[in-house]
């Protein structure tokens, strides 16, 4: 994990030096760049200011102090300090992916057993039909006509077209303000959920085919078990198994958000912020951004490997045995 994190860190850091100046140009704006004749001073004043005039090994070395004490210093854009603009992200789209994550589970692992039950029936090649049609529908084009559709005055304007809340959200009542949370998201987690749903039932049948078709399941059935305890006490249990591998993705995912998705509806969540900061330039937040989702998604592979070791004592044994 260490020297997989220090090589991200690295080409992320000369990365952005490919354009030393295009931030200190830019925060004067594209009519300031044109017509400013002190523009030269300008930006050797920034330079200095943010210590981009030193030697590139003292920057990279400086990179990593500030990395190791949580030190990010301040936006180049807004000059806020670069946790603070996290820490307003975060929530968001802690929030936003929280409700996604439990929607999806929630309703792709039955659907997935049920498939799997009923598998090469025609409700089932129906519904696969159906989950292939989702899963190939790019998220950036399907938000873009949810919103040309669902949020236009042209069509149903049935949904604002960003945001989180109405500019009079203060003035509602505590069950008019969640409606009216409710209202704002419904389109984005709307779009968060149908591709992931797509997948994960797909996935979740696979799952449960092979273990219906193992030998203790087999065993379970000459014993004169009912059918539900079949696949929902021992098939189930084992089909679960596989899934803890695509835990070690959800980590990042929760924390980074998404950036397409964020940017199209408006939500001021940690998609949005990177998207923002790589547009601008604004090094300190990128490095920070790419710093936070490195670790998240490196814990969390680390910890779906344990996770997979603890549900399935066949690896345990096995390394054991090894041993």
């Amino acid at each position: 994990m260490v020297p997989t994190f220090i090589g991200i860190i690295t080409i992320t850091f000369f990365l952005t030096k490919l354009r030393p100046d295009a931030l200190t140009t830019a925060s004067m704006g594209p009519d300031g760049m044109k017509e400013s004749s002190g523009l030269d001073e300008f930006q050797q004043k920034m330079r200095t200011y943010y210590g981009l005039d030193q030697p590139m090994h003292v920057q990279y070395l400086r990179l990593w102090k500030n990395i190791l004490t949580l030190n990010f210093s301040e936006s180049r854009i807004d000059h806020r300090p670069v946790l603070a603009k996290i820490g307003e992200a975060l929530p968001i789209t802690l929030f936003f992916n929280l409700i996604t994550v439990f929607l999806v589970y929630s309703i792709s692992i039955p659907l997935g057993v049920y498939m799997a039950v009923h598998d090469n029936t025609r409700r089932e090649k129906i519904l696969t039909g159906i989950l292939y049609v989702l899963y190939a529908m790019p998220a950036s084009w399907v938000s873009l006509m949810v919103l040309k559709y669902f949020g236009s005055a042209e069509h149903l304007d049935m949904f604002p077209l960003g945001g989180l809340v109405s500019p009079y959200y203060q003035q509602l009542s505590s069950l008019g303000k969640f409606g009216d949370l409710l209202w704002h998201i419904a389109l984005p987690i709307f779009v968060m959920v149908y591709g992931s749903f797509a997948f994960l039932s797909r996935y979740m049948k696979s799952s449960v085919l092979e273990a219906l078709r193992s030998d203790y399941v087999r065993t379970a059935r000459a014993k004169g078990l009912a059918g539900r305890t079949v696949i929902y006490v021992h098939a189930l249990r084992n089909s679960l198994i596989p899934l803890v591998t695509l835990l070690g993705g959800l980590l990042p995912s929760l924390i980074g958000g998404s950036v397409i998705l964020e940017r199209i509806f408006s939500i001021p969540g940690m998609g949005k912020l990177a998207y923002d900061s790589f547009y601008a330039n604004d090094d300190t937040v990128i490095i920070a951004v790419v710093s936070i989702s490195s670790v998240l998604t490196m814990v969390g592979i680390f910890l779906s490997d344990i996770a997979y070791m603890l549900v399935d004592p066949r690896i345990r044994f096995g390394m054991e045995k090894k041993d």
